[in-house]
């Protein structure tokens, strides 16, 4: 799935992020889910080693594949871009709109996260040129997958405020709330880990269904 597609308004597309292994990216390619995300952070309870990401490659043209990085610097990214491994960049850490410039300056499509803990944490949102902003808790030192919820009332004011710039919600997303997210906020597209695992890096594929019949349901009663 090309990124634009990803990222258009309706219906809220569903990635599953923290994937680390090849069974569960073709799993979620076979039931049609948007996209996945890999995590590149050594330090994250879903790593996923570089060396060991090669089963992405396969999945060009059938899933978009969102590689998730912290403080990382450019080197890994591009080279993973350039290696046909991920389709996208996620930049989950303290990056700066000079940071992201590379990637910009290059032309690789890439998404900026941001930990929320009020209006103050979103003014920076359009200075990094990202494809979207993705909207998660604030977790210093952890940067996200921590099951928590963010304010979705200043999510639902971000878009109306930023009607050109896709937002994805992160943030504790689970089957049981994930129609009412759809509701309360109408995202781009949700972001879910926690919320779909067995335990980190192992996804519970009841979940994922369930989260994917969700998302469809919210997204057609909001349309």
């Amino acid at each position: 799935m090309p990124a634009e597609s990803f990222l258009s308004p309706a219906p809220t597309s569903l990635k599953i992020c923290g994937v680390t292994l090849a069974s569960d990216a073709q799993r979620l390619v076979d039931l049609g889910v948007d996209a996945l995300g890999a995590n590149f952070w050594p330090q994250s309870k879903r790593y996923l080693e570089p060396a060991e990401a090669g089963f992405l490659r396969e999945l060009s043209g059938k899933i978009l594949r969102v590689g998730v990085f912290v403080n990382a610097g450019s080197d890994l990214p591009r080279r993973l871009v350039e290696e046909g491994i991920i389709d996208v960049i996620q930049l989950h850490g303290d990056e700066t709109p000079e940071d992201a410039r590379v990637f910009l300056d290059a032309g690789i499509p890439f998404l900026k996260a941001i930990g929320v803990r009020g209006v103050n944490d979103l003014a920076a949102a359009h200075d990094f040129g990202a494809k979207a902003i993705l909207l998660d808790a604030h977790a210093p030192g952890v940067y996200g997958g921590t099951g928590q919820t963010i304010d979705w009332d200043l999510a639902r004011r971000f878009i109306e405020e930023n009607a050109t710039l896709p937002l994805i919600l992160a943030g504790g997303i689970t089957p049981e709330n994930v129609v009412e997210a759809i509701a309360a906020v109408r995202p781009a597209a949700l972001d879910v880990a926690s919320g779909a695992e067995i335990r980190p890096g192992v996804k519970d594929f009841g979940k994922v269904e369930a989260l994917l019949v969700a998302c469809r349901s919210g997204s057609n009663e909001g349309s």
